[in-house]
């Protein structure tokens, strides 16, 4: 069994250990949530500072030339592009992971229309995130497509003549199982269909390879493992290939290829920038590009490869700790074993009711963060979620999670009136 000493013998010959001074952990606090909101970085407060007090303060309207606020977009989509395989000004950051997704996909409709017009079918899992499904939705019924949703393991035999586009979230958000991008991307493309990948629960956390995998679109999220700040700006990315085929549907002035021209007709800017539309926020742009500060200090000690193999290396610890310590709880697992299938969290789960909210509401009352995802009563339980940011995640805090999670479930102390209050957020 592993013991709290090795682990703290493992993080003080951590070699990405520095990397957790970058962000502020309040005392007493292991934070396993970043898949959901990451940490801030220490050095946010002050840039928000200088953006609301300087900028905007000092220099006013100014700011937009010299503080260079009206190309942030573009340049922060240069500093995400590493990390999702992607080239010189091919990614944008811009809007929400949703409209994004309507942007994209909306794009997609307009290809499949020109190029396969027989095809009418837009193809998810039934597990993806609902936004996702919410937006193809809405789409489907305006562009007169069907909406087709599969299991995991059904992708592959779905792949028919009639599918247009396959939407997928490379890391699922309720198992944090991962697709192989490129063989499912391989095999849509051999049937004929095009691919729109979500990159929320994978950029910043697993090794992403967009152009590599041969993707046609791709979004993402900057407020999970980027660490962008709550509602922090979302990205989007367009293959080469189609970036000039169609105007996005939102075609506002920012996305115009001379917008201060001012001209009553739009012209569409030459590649991923049209894909723009209003004023940009630049306190949140700016609080983003903080959060990107850690993944370009990582650059030096290993970059991406070196945070995916930390994290596999704490969330293979995680499991092997809660299926020593947590025996006889009702505990199960949801999220793969297998390397290659998991991306940075891992799942727990209840049946349905038995009081896996409760149990989270407590861990949390210890200082343990995590959040929770109510099942349906059917094939899909209820999860206990932990995100693990190698950025900022220890081998120590892992050990302590799991001892915090065993006292909660030994004591019973879950079943106390206060941790069964439901709140807005779970």
């Amino acid at each position: 069994m592993t013991t709290l000493q090795e682990c703290q013998a493992r993080d003080a010959t951590d070699p990405l250990r520095p990397l957790r001074d970058l962000f502020s952990i309040p005392p007493g606090t292991i934070y396993l949530d970043g898949n959901s909101l990451g940490a801030m970085p220490k050095t946010a407060a002050a840039r928000a500072a200088e953006v609301v007090t300087q900028e905007w303060g000092q220099d006013l309207i100014k700011s937009w030339n010299t503080a260079g606020w009206f190309t942030l977009p573009q340049r922060l989509g240069n500093r995400i592009a590493p990390l999702i395989g992607a080239g010189p000004d091919q990614a944008v950051v811009t809007d929400t992971t949703s409209i994004n997704l309507y942007k994209v996909l909306s794009a997609a409709i307009a290809i499949a229309k020109q190029d396969a017009p027989a095809r009418r079918v837009i193809m998810s899992e039934r597990s993806n995130f609902p936004t996702d499904l919410y937006i193809a939705e809405g789409l489907c019924k305006a562009q007169g497509f069907t909406l087709k949703l599969v299991e995991p393991e059904e992708i592959t035999a779905a792949l028919d003549s009639a599918l247009a586009i396959l939407m997928l979230t490379h890391v699922n958000y309720r198992t944090g199982a991962m697709h192989d991008m490129a063989s499912v991307t391989a095999a849509a493309h051999a049937a004929g269909a095009l691919v729109v990948w979500d990159l929320a629960h994978s950029a910043g956390a697993v090794p992403v390879d967009l152009q590599g995998a041969g993707a046609d679109f791709a979004v993402g999220c900057g407020y999970k493992y980027l660490n962008g700040g709550p509602g922090a700006p979302a990205f989007l990315w367009v293959s080469p290939q189609h970036a000039e085929r169609f105007w996005q549907p939102l075609s506002g002035w920012w996305g115009h290829a001379a917008p201060f021209a001012f001209t009553p007709d739009y012209q569409p800017a030459p590649g991923v920038t049209r894909y723009l539309c209003g004023t940009q926020p630049m306190v949140s742009l700016s609080l983003l590009a903080c959060g990107l500060d850690g993944f370009e200090a990582a650059e030096s000690l290993g970059g991406m490869a070196a945070l995916r193999a930390k994290s596999l290396a704490l969330t293979d610890l995680f499991i092997a700790l809660v299926e020593e310590r947590c025996q006889g709880y009702g505990l199960g697992l949801a999220t793969p074993r297998e390397h290659a299938q998991r991306g940075s969290q891992v799942c727990l789960t209840r049946e349905h009711g038995s009081g896996a909210f409760a149990i989270m509401q407590a861990l949390i009352g210890r200082g343990v963060i995590g959040d929770f995802r109510a099942g349906d009563g059917g094939v899909h339980k209820d999860i206990l979620r932990f995100g693990f940011t190698p950025l900022y995640i220890g081998f120590e805090d892992v050990w302590n999670a799991v001892e915090q999670l065993r006292l909660v479930l030994a004591s019973a102390e879950w079943q106390r009136p206060e941790f069964n209050q439901k709140h807005a957020v779970t």
